[in-house]
Parts: C-alpha cells; structure tokens; sequence
C-alpha cells in the first residue's frame, strides 16, 4: 500500500456480522477476529467525522498487523449502529481480542485514540481494567 493510502475497511451490515459480531443470531458479545480492532461509526456529512477519518488513516498505518481499522456508515446501515445505540457521531468501538468492547463518543485527539488502542492490545497493563467496560447489547428488530 502506498504511502498514506488509508488501511480503514468501510463494512456494511453483512460483512459487519460476518467479521466483527453476529448481532442476529447472538445477544452475547462474541467477536469474530483475530486480533483486535477499532471501529469507527460516521457519515459523509459529519463534520467530526471528517476530523477523526485522517487520524484513524494515519493509526492504521502505525499499528498495522496488530489492529484492524473498519468504518461503518450509520447512514447506509442504521441497524448496526442501533444495535450499539450509537445515538451521535463519531462514536469509535474499541475491541479487544478478548473481553467486551468499549465505546468512545465524539472526535478525539491522536493521543486519546493512541492511548485507547494500547489499551486493547495484548499483554497491555491497561486492559484487564478497560475491558471492564458496561457494555450491554439490546437485539433490535
């Protein structure tokens, strides 16, 4: 990939269920990947939005091989950010390889997103108390 190409995967909701969480058969938090991930949750028109996309750009290149970066449009698919009650954007989910994931809203600084990815890589000193996270899903019909 070419330098400063981005390596965020916009998902929809059939890739959404088959790569991160099958909301429609599980209520339970099971994540499907290999190693952890950051989801960003936006839409074209979002202003904020705008501001975090070249930030997570850049994050996917620094932490490249150890987290996957993915975006989902909550304009194209309301029902995955109804599934996670995203009632404003951006709202950023972090996710551990193991453990529930944790929810981020509003545009943040490099550092906080820098800071909240360490806390979801393995072996990290923060993450047995960041994973301890209220996370709870409500299955939507």
């Amino acid at each position: 990939m070419a330098p400063g190409a981005s390596k965020v995967i916009t998902l929809n909701k059939r890739e959404f269920k088959e790569k991160i969480f099958n909301y429609s058969v599980s209520k339970e938090w099971d994540y499907k990947g290999d190693i952890p991930a950051v989801i960003d949750f936006y839409a074209d028109w979002c202003g904020p939005c705008k501001v975090v996309a070249p930030l997570l750009n850049q994050l996917s290149q620094e932490y490249d091989g150890k987290v996957k970066f993915y975006k989902v449009n909550t304009e194209k698919d309301p029902e995955v950010a109804k599934v996670f009650g995203i009632s404003s954007i951006p709202t950023l989910l972090f996710i551990a390889s193991t453990g529930n994931p944790t929810i981020v809203r509003g545009a943040q600084p490099i550092g906080s997103l820098r800071k909240n990815i360490e806390r979801i890589l393995p072996g990290e000193k923060g993450q047995k108390s960041f994973l301890k996270s209220f996370f709870s899903f409500s299955r939507q019909k």
